[in-house]
């Protein structure tokens, strides 16, 4: 019976060409799958000579290039600070930092960068789904998604290979950690009716010109929001997309799109471009949606999300984010004939092959219809009812808008975030001339507008001793 050989020292077979040929691991790559490295030789013996100073070299070299000294936590900030953070964008800085300061400096920091170990790293991400999250936790649980935990296996993953590409240590412990695979997020988008409904609420509450322009091109929020008049041609009907605007540690900023791919010219439709003709008249600013308070600056991206949030409430739609109605654009443009190159131009994506991963389930249902509609042609029979059942689906909708009071002033407001969560918000102007909003979070509509009445009782008492205060201070000065 041959003989077992030890862990770790690799496995020797013989070959069809009748050579011996070693192998070993040598490592392993991102997906937790293991790199290996050969030897070949022409006696059974020679090959295990050969794959044990193999072996050999592989421990040398790694003992050799290790530093000790230095902790984890001052070499992610060190790797963050110089190499990552000036080539990031203010949004994503925010998650990197959110990742390093918040989860693994904390748990992780004091390791020293040469004693990290994969079992160190598989605790770490065991924790962070049990108990790693760190605020909302009575909402959302104590433990992190998996999303999040991925993006700190990728945060370490990527700090630590520069780490061995400057000797610093042999291995990248974070190569052979296994991770819960990455869970593609449902994509939801409206039915036919759910847009009408939408549309006719959005004319209600003021906000009709922008979803339209949403849904009939795709645009990122970000680069809808960043939109001016002077990118829209009503000649040619072309509407040029050339920059973003987004909040970084509470600042709207513009900046470049995504990518040069998102830098990109789409034609408008006739009937939209008629609609924001007569639009135009209405705006006195350069931007298309300027923000409510200030006519100078963009509408703030967390504003509108919460506006279509409501909006989706009063038209009775399911909820979705507002990235769903550049999935719902993709979604309708496909299903009508466009091709995946196309589709991918418009949306600004940087190659065809992004757009058919996203939208694979889109065009595989479009097939199974082509399908599905040739066989029942054979028949017409089928094929004449499942039109006319079509046609009566599209009839067009009896909708009612939601034409509901103002909430007094002085009750702050309350907006439904997600499908489990409430949130209520009070802005008064305090002594000093400003506003300080302060907020709450409710699971139920009900138990949100208990809890602003009390916050605001709470603050209207501390606005009133602060008046008091200065008008003692005015007296005794």
């Amino acid at each position: 019976m041959a003989k077992r050989r030890k862990r770790g020292s690799g496995s020797v077979r013989l070959r069809k060409d009748g050579r011996w040929e070693g192998r070993a691991v040598i490592g392993y790559d991102d997906k937790g799958l293991p790199k290996t490295k050969n030897v070949l030789a022409k006696t059974k013996s020679e090959c295990v000579q050969k794959l044990k100073n193999l072996t050999s070299s592989i421990g040398k070299s790694e003992s050799a290039v290790t530093k000790p000294g230095i902790t984890l936590g001052q070499w992610l900030d060190s790797w963050y600070q110089t190499s990552k953070k000036p080539n990031l964008r203010p949004n994503t800085q925010m998650s990197y930092e959110q990742r390093i300061y918040n989860y693994i400096i904390p748990a992780l920091g004091d390791t020293p960068l040469d004693k990290l170990t994969q079992n160190d790293l598989r605790q770490f991400y065991t924790n962070l789904k049990q108990n790693g999250r760190i605020k909302n936790t009575s909402y959302y649980g104590n433990g992190l998604s998996d999303q999040t935990v991925r993006g700190c296996h990728t945060t370490l993953r990527s700090a630590l290979e520069m780490a061995v590409s400057k000797k610093l240590i042999a291995r990248n412990p974070a190569d052979g950690c296994r991770l819960p695979p990455a869970k593609p997020r449902e994509m939801q988008v409206l039915t036919p009716d759910e847009v009408q409904r939408l549309l006719i609420q959005a004319k209600e509450d003021g906000c009709y010109e922008l979803l339209l322009l949403e849904i009939a091109t795709g645009l990122r929020r970000g680069e809808l929001l960043a939109l001016q008049w002077d990118d829209l041609n009503f000649k040619t009907r072309t509407l040029r997309v050339e920059r973003q605007v987004h909040r970084a540690k509470g600042k709207l900023i513009l900046s470049q799109p995504k990518t040069k791919a998102a830098n990109r010219t789409i034609i408008l439709p006739v009937p939209l471009l008629a609609v924001l003709k007569e639009y135009r008249q209405q705006v006195h600013s350069r931007w298309l949606f300027p923000s409510p308070r200030k006519d100078d600056l963009p509408s703030d991206p967390a504003s509108v999300r919460k506006h279509l949030t409501t909006i989706l409430e009063r038209a009775r739609c399911k909820h979705i984010r507002f990235h769903n109605l550049r999935h719902l654009f993709a979604t309708m443009s496909l299903e009508h004939g466009m091709d995946i190159k196309t589709l991918s131009a418009v949306i600004g994506h940087v190659s065809s092959s992004t757009t058919l991963n996203i939208y694979a389930h889109v065009t595989d249902e479009m097939r199974q219809t082509a399908a599905r509609k040739i066989d029942q042609g054979i028949g017409k029979t089928e094929f004449k009812a499942e039109t006319e059942s079509a046609a009566k689906k599209s009839a067009p909708s009896a909708f009612q808008p939601y034409k509901g009071k103002r909430r007094k002033p002085g009750t702050g407001c309350v907006t439904q975030i997600n499908d489990h969560l409430w949130e209520g918000r009070y802005s008064p102007v305090w002594p000093d001339g400003k506003k300080h909003p302060r907020n709450v979070y409710a699971k139920t509509r009900e138990e949100c507008e208990q809890l602003l009445a009390e916050m605001i009782l709470q603050m209207k008492a501390e606005i009133a001793a602060e008046k008091e205060r200065l008008r003692l201070e005015e007296q005794a000065g």
